[in-house]
């Protein structure tokens, strides 16, 4: 029994870190129909401005208050990875609306420069973050663990989901973002900038990408190929629980992360996956559309 609440724990930990990836691929896939390869990118950015803010502190501030560079460092990846987001919907997304194939083959050449610009600036070693001191250890009870990191990363993950909830469902962006993802014609007919809803929503599916990087640097060591080991999980995770809605992104992503962490646990991680894999592709065989499904006048013609 422990053994398994320390398993089904580290399976919330890595659906967390799905959820924060595949939230902006839920929103920016179903708004614009742009599949972006260098989503994962982002994520590798994001962990790597983290250990640049990790730098500055010691660099120039007292010991005494290094610890809190994570804070700092949380507000400065979104706000880097959101703002390259934004460059590259205005330059290169924009231009290939409509244009699937070409859209992906565009952003999978933009991963592959990222993560050679990260190679160059950072070198091909991976760089460490050093957990804030009041994030090292964590809470036993009888023979389960739970280390205050990962219980850290679910509950930043759950404030981000909470935000993103509140933009989404009871803000007026909120509703021209999801006017523009059920109808883009009527709501343009109504007025709605939609280009501008194109940028800022991918924005900030963008700028997710980049806290996620952060909670990623906490687990592990980072380098150029990081976001890779998340990309699949989170496509997977999108179009299991229904391309644009934040539920199914939610419940998607605690199957695909739990089932990963359950079936490694008992075999290997390569297994794990292919196990996975088929999960998914027996599912949307019995349901194409994924657990949730948009509903609109345009769709139900």
């Amino acid at each position: 029994m422990e053994q398994l609440i320390n398993t089904l724990f580290n399976g919330i930990s890595l659906s967390s870190i799905i959820l924060l990836t595949s939230i902006g691929l839920a929103i920016t896939f179903g708004l614009m129909k742009v599949i972006n390869m260098a989503h994962g990118e982002f994520l590798m950015i994001g962990a790597y401005m983290t250990f640049v803010m990790q730098q500055i502190f010691v660099k120039f501030f007292p010991e005494s208050v290094r610890d809190i560079y994570y804070f700092a460092a949380i507000p400065f990846a979104f706000l880097v990875t959101f703002l390259l987001g934004s460059l590259l919907e205005r330059f290169v997304i924009s231009r290939l609306y409509g244009r699937e194939i070409d859209s992906l083959l565009a952003t999978y050449g933009i991963s592959l420069i990222l993560q050679q610009a990260a190679r160059s600036i950072f070198g091909t070693q991976g760089v460490n973050v050093n957990a804030p001191s009041f994030l090292n250890g964590g809470i036993t009870i009888g023979g389960c663990t739970f280390s205050y990191n990962r219980l850290f990363i679910i509950f930043m993950v759950a404030l981000c989901l909470f935000l993103v909830w509140l933009i989404m469902y009871k803000s007026n962006f909120g509703k021209q973002m999801r006017a523009v993802m059920q109808n883009r014609t009527m709501a343009q007919c109504m007025g709605i900038n939609s280009r501008r809803v194109d940028n800022i929503t991918f924005s900030i599916g963008s700028g997710l990408a980049g806290i996620a990087g952060c909670s990623v640097a906490l687990l592990g060591s980072i380098d150029s190929t990081v976001g890779q080991s998340y990309i699949v999980n989170s496509f997977m995770a999108v179009v299991l629980g229904g391309v644009g809605k934040l539920l199914g992104t939610v419940i998607g992503s605690t199957i695909i992360g739990s089932a990963s962490i359950f079936t490694e646990h008992y075999t290997s991680s390569t297994i794990a996956k292919a196990i996975v894999l088929l999960i998914v592709i027996v599912f949307l065989q019995k349901r194409p559309q994924g657990l949730f499904v948009i509903k609109s006048r345009s769709l139900d013609e």
